[in-house]
């Protein structure tokens, strides 16, 4: 047996808590050394050379008896049956060599009432031709098919590069039968912009790909429409164009909760962030926690317990809980249905409890908003958010400093931090691509454990919590692009800056995580460091949690 990375990392990763996170290795490319994960530059994350809000927020499961039954809401249900299946498993990790450059549902600012949940529709299967012009106008019917009649769509690709595409796709090395390496190589020539050799490969790439396949079958089907979506500059209007009916809300909560329970990822940024809290205000009689992305507000039932059974009586809670639509539309209301079932669960266990809204964007939170009141121990809580406020490389305002710097001013007790362990902030178009990839494999690779292939609700809940923000990464840029994920060596070097230093997370936390992790498989690793917690799939680091003071 081949010394892959993974099989070398199977012993050492399961001793981590006393190890670096170094050992998180990325490539399983035996042509290819492993290159380690290493955090002395903040703005580098190491990915294979030359070679990606996972952002839902999960519900609690209380909710589940408003579901509805669910619907199987692919346009071309019989396209998935014309689509091969017998293409590469992605159990073999083996990426090009391109060079990486950080739900959910993404938080994008468009109206819901209008808008789709980014998921693909599977285009009937073609016959590639020899005649490129025949060839052209079957790629245009297929856009026909996929896209709304009010979209727009691609009109033209008649852009040539100086050479031919046979010459160029030697060049390349174009990878017949290897998925993996032809969405990288298609991603290559959408960024130069060779229309030909597009038109070649995207119909290849649609027949190896299925939304019932293998992992990276799944997540190929993804890719490919948000390759389709950024050449007919779509970009914010994806949403729209993109032919999937947006679920009820009832559905997408169902859809939430199955990715919450199919994987530990929002429980570990949940259990580590409620600990942090927890010991930081411990002895405090009056809490105030500030959290940036409420959601169903179901991370702060287990502290309320927790609080509840305090010696001597719980403290007096107040959370100020900051909203965003994707959230209100799932739950089928305001802030004020948070409030009500905080409030009543807070009744329960006998805590004092307020609940104060505040229904804006991230980007337009100031102090006056906050309601800071003196005498109160404040704690800030960013779950899975923080990359959704834009930065510099979007706005002169730098929203995302700003938010750091605004939150330090009121002298917090504890700011708790939970991310995505990726870089696609700052990262050009084709390392961006790359990293995503090999990314949301991970997350598809975890899901497959827990989930029939074949099952309705498993594609239904990859559509809607997870190919919305995968299209946004391909196919956005600027501020239409709100997935802008950053590693956690840049997390830190932007809290730092903005005044604030580490606290440490307890071993009490490290422990309940590895508790939690051991319903699951063994292929979820937890590694500390510094009291820095990353919980990842095999060999690749996907969430990180920290705490700062």
């Amino acid at each position: 047996m081949a010394d892959t990375p993974t099989s070398r990392m199977m012993h050492p990763f399961s001793n981590m808590q006393r190890q670096n996170p170094n050992q998180f290795q990325y490539s399983a490319n035996p042509q290819r050394p492993c290159h380690t994960y290493q955090k002395s530059s903040p703005d580098t994350h190491v990915v294979p050379q030359h070679h990606y809000s996972l952002n839902s927020h999960s519900p609690d499961a209380s909710y589940e008896n408003q579901v509805t039954q669910n619907k199987y809401t692919l346009n071309s249900s019989e396209a998935v049956d014309c689509m091969r299946h017998d293409s590469p498993s992605s159990n073999s990790f083996t990426p090009p060599s391109i060079r990486s450059g950080s739900g959910s549902p993404s938080s994008q600012d468009d109206s819901h009432s209008d808008s789709t949940n980014g998921s693909p529709v599977s285009a009937s299967c073609v016959t590639v031709t020899e005649d490129p012009t025949d060839l052209k106008q079957k790629l245009r019917d297929i856009e026909a098919a996929m896209l709304g009649p009010d979209c727009e769509i691609i009109n033209s690709l008649e852009n040539k590069l100086s050479l031919e595409p046979e010459k160029w796709m030697q060049q390349k090395g174009f990878p017949r039968g290897n998925l993996k390496e032809l969405l990288i190589t298609c991603a290559i020539a959408v960024e130069e912009n060779n229309g030909l050799a597009i038109d070649m490969m995207v119909p290849e790439l649609r027949k190896m790909v299925a939304v019932s396949g293998e992992p990276l079958e799944r997540l190929g089907a993804y890719m490919v429409e948000g390759l389709v979506a950024r050449l007919a500059n779509s970009g914010h209007s994806i949403y729209k164009a993109l032919k999937c009916k947006e679920p009820k809300g009832s559905d997408l909560l169902s859809y939430m909760h199955f990715l919450y329970e199919a994987c530990p990822y929002f429980k570990f940024g949940y259990m580590s962030a409620n600990g942090a809290i927890a010991e930081a205000v411990k002895g405090e009689d009056r809490i105030h926690i500030i959290d940036f992305h409420i959601s169903q507000g179901a991370q702060w039932i287990s502290l309320l317990q927790a609080l509840a059974a305090r010696p001597g009586g719980p403290p007096t809670v107040r959370i100020t809980g900051i909203d965003d639509s994707v959230s209100a539309y799932a739950r089928g209301g305001g802030l004020e249905l948070v409030g009500r079932r905080l409030s009543h669960i807070a009744g329960l266990y006998k805590v004092p409890f307020e609940f104060c809204s505040l229904a804006i964007a991230g980007d337009e939170v100031e102090e006056k908003h906050l309601g800071v009141r003196a005498g109160e121990s404040l704690a800030v809580n960013f779950t899975l958010e923080l990359h959704h406020i834009s930065d510099e490389t979007v706005s002169t305002a730098n929203h995302r400093d700003r938010i750091l710097r605004l939150v330090k001013s009121l002298s917090p007790k504890v700011l708790t931090l939970v991310e995505q362990e990726s870089n696609t902030n700052t990262a050009p178009f084709v390392p961006r691509f790359a990293e995503t990839l090999d990314y949301y494999t991970a997350i598809f690779e975890s899901i497959d454990l827990s989930l029939p292939r074949d099952d309705k609700e498993r594609i239904n809940m990859e559509q809607h919590c997870l190919a919305r923000e995968i299209v946004n990464l391909v196919a956005c840029e600027g501020a239409e692009r709100v997935e802008r994920h950053e590693v956690f060596g840049k997390w830190k070097a932007r809290l730092m800056m903005a005044g604030f230093r580490p606290s440490p997370l307890s071993s009490l936390v490290n422990a309940t995580i590895r508790t939690l992790l051991q319903s699951y498989s063994v292929d979820y690793k937890l590694a500390e460091t510094d009291g820095v917690l990353y919980l990842g799939w095999k060999n690749r680091p996907l969430v990180v949690s920290s705490a700062w003071h």
